[in-house]
């Protein structure tokens, strides 16, 4: 299948550190286009995807490159928004890029796997307000629930573009993907724990991601001749300065990974 040749993809590895995506074997993915060191919009999920929901996608701030710093190009620029900057790759007009894309004639369905996307809540409401049609997936281990159901949503909207958003749960604690050889139920990231487990922290979180890559085979190639951006929300400290998971600003909460293919084209 090949989509609509506008039609994007916004996958969000959510919780990824950069040097879990930089040492992983990751062939699927690294089809995209080279890897980044960016910085993440926030340091918890509710933040960062309210703010790439609105634009501002995680940056290389070293770099004048368009749409790999923000600031110096934006992906997605929303024309009421107060930017300075050169015009996006996509500009839009709206709260959200969603409602931007759905304006512009865009299909537009999303999926989340962590509970921020959870529609029974108000903060769930509110990051999946916007979509056409959105999938929670109840726990965070149920990408293949979630690359069928966009791929049932392709098959709907043959000849139109589509924004498929992905928000993926296997890289968030406790790091498990379906069939993983280690309990869902035990988390070897937990705040303010005093045992260091940071080897099995990375040896897992290292796991689900070559899982997601195995997973993402034939949603991916869908896209090579339109526009992909792989990214995560925020990363997860594994002990540094004391530090374990995520929602406090640190290096490692900010230190995401970065890949855009735009128009079929990778940024480099």
């Amino acid at each position: 299948m090949r989509v609509h040749k506008k039609s994007i993809l916004f996958i969000v590895l959510d919780s990824c550190r950069y040097d879990t995506f930089n040492h992983a074997q990751l062939p699927n993915l690294r089809s995209v286009g080279p890897l980044f060191k960016a910085s993440a919009p926030s340091y918890f999920t509710y933040a960062s995807h309210a703010a790439m929901f609105v634009g501002f996608t995680p940056g290389v701030a070293a770099v004048e490159r368009s749409f790999l710093n923000p600031k110096f190009a934006k992906i997605f620029k929303l024309g009421q928004a107060n930017f300075l900057g050169k015009e996006g790759a996509f500009q839009l007009q709206g709260r959200s890029i969603m409602q931007g894309l759905s304006r512009a004639g865009y299909a537009v369905f999303g999926t989340g796997g962590v509970r921020w996307f959870d529609p029974s809540t108000e903060t769930g409401k509110l990051l999946s307000l916007d979509f056409d049609k959105f999938f929670y997936t109840g726990d965070t281990h149920s990408l293949t629930r979630q690359v069928r159901w966009i791929e049932q949503k392709l098959a709907e909207c043959e000849g139109q573009p589509v924004f498929a958003f992905l928000n993926v749960g296997e890289t968030h604690v406790p790091y498990y993907f379906e069939g993983a050889p280690w309990s869902v139920d035990d988390n070897p990231c937990v705040p303010f724990q005093k045992l260091d487990r940071a080897a099995e922290c990375r040896a897992r979180q290292t796991a689900c991601l070559e899982y997601i890559d195995r997973e993402l085979h034939d949603l991916l190639p869908a896209f090579c001749d339109s526009t992909i951006i792989v990214c995560a929300d925020h990363g997860d400290c594994w002990g540094e300065d004391g530090i374990w998971e995520h929602g406090v600003a640190h290096e490692m909460t900010l230190s995401v990974p970065l890949m855009i293919r735009l128009s079929g084209r990778p940024i480099e």
